[in-house]
């Protein structure tokens, strides 16, 4: 009787392992590919304190990467510079290696995109100088779009935080004040002015809804506060000094006082503040600016008078309590708060002998 050969089993399985290690392989190099084939453009916000590790969830929640795991162990083989803080303009057709580097801001992966600063404390005339620099625009289409009613309703429908009073005949520029100072990535150089708009106003939005049921109960609109915000940005240099100084614009208009305010005085005048001195005519001018005119008393400006940083706009609507009506900064921008006009007076003069009294 013939013995039966035993089937080796050993080539058989080194088969099906050496198959299921490529399928493996294949699988794991896809979740290095782009989510999309298709353009799909997505912003990505990257906060203070966060890095390329942090922000993992993120990417995989708006469609940017497949895997975070992927995203992790590529981000091992790499050497970064340190992630900013800023917006993102991103795409879910970037493969793994275009994404990271695009927000490393390496140029071998620069796409068109440009990216535009816009400080803390520059008004309407200083913002459309940047989107100029910046972009194929004119100053002149800035405003052209400014004054265009029908925009201007269609955002005062889109934000909360946006109301007629943006409308006024007085205001310079319908939204000074409400464009929210950060950095901000864009497509490319032909990025339409609403885009920029856009975002801007959207990250006023992310940040100010936290505070909306406040800012709603207070007995101020917001664009009131935002114009405070914007008259203790340029006065004080710290966060905790444009609390205080909102504070005292606060308590000078609860007793029917002017607010004195040089920097609404140079704003009324359309002068930026460095730029030369002021004439006496445009010192007593009574314009929707101006609080250093008598006809101001007990009144705020007709609007805000620059773009204030979020924490400026924090502090005024939370301001430090204080009893103070009068303030001054020297020229080390220390500010000195007194609660009577002789008492301030007495901080003036001191200054003034003591070679720190500030001019601007």
């Amino acid at each position: 009787m013939k013995k039966r050969r035993k089937l080796k089993k050993k080539p058989v399985i080194i088969l099906v392992i050496s198959i299921l290690l490529i399928v493996f392989f294949i699988w794991f190099i896809t979740l290095f590919g782009a989510v999309s084939s298709k353009s799909e453009p997505v912003t990505l916000t990257v906060e203070k304190g966060q890095n390329y590790y942090s922000i993992a969830a993120t990417l995989k929640e708006k469609g940017l990467i497949r895997s975070e795991l992927a995203y992790k162990l590529y981000l091992r083989m790499q050497k970064l510079s340190p992630l900013k803080e800023g917006n993102y303009n991103l795409n879910k057709n970037m493969d793994l290696k275009t994404l990271i580097h695009s927000l490393a801001g390496d140029e071998k992966f620069h796409t068109g995109e440009i990216t535009i600063t816009f400080p803390e404390g520059k008004n309407m005339r200083q913002v459309a100088a940047i989107i100029a620099n910046h972009t194929n625009h004119t100053e002149e289409e800035v405003f052209t779009l400014l004054q265009d009613e029908t925009y201007l309703n269609e955002l005062i429908q889109k934000y909360w935080f946006i109301t007629d009073e943006i409308k006024n005949p007085s205001i310079y520029y319908s939204l000074e004040g409400y464009l929210l100072p950060d950095t901000y990535r864009f497509t490319n150089e032909d990025v339409e002015i609403k885009k920029i708009f856009e975002k801007m106003l959207d990250a006023m939005n992310q940040k100010l809804t936290p505070y909306q049921s406040q800012i709603e109960a207070s007995n101020y609109s917001f664009h009131q506060i935002l114009t405070v915000a914007s008259m203790s940005e340029l006065e004080a240099s710290t966060d905790s000094d444009r609390s205080m100084v909102s504070r005292v614009f606060y308590n000078r208009l609860a007793q029917n006082m002017t607010l004195g305010s040089d920097v609404t005085t140079y704003y009324g005048a359309k002068i930026n503040i460095g730029e030369r001195d002021l004439y006496m005519s445009e010192i007593t001018e009574a314009n929707a600016y101006n609080t250093r005119s008598a006809a101001s008393s007990g009144h705020l400006p007709v609007g805000p008078i620059c773009n204030p940083g979020i924490q400026t706009i924090i502090g005024a609507i939370n301001p430090e309590a204080n009893n103070y009506y009068y303030f001054v900064a020297d020229k080390n921008k220390k500010v000195y708060f007194t609660e009577t006009s002789r008492e301030h007076e007495n901080i003036v003069a001191k200054l003034k002998e003591q070679g720190l009294w500030l001019t601007w």
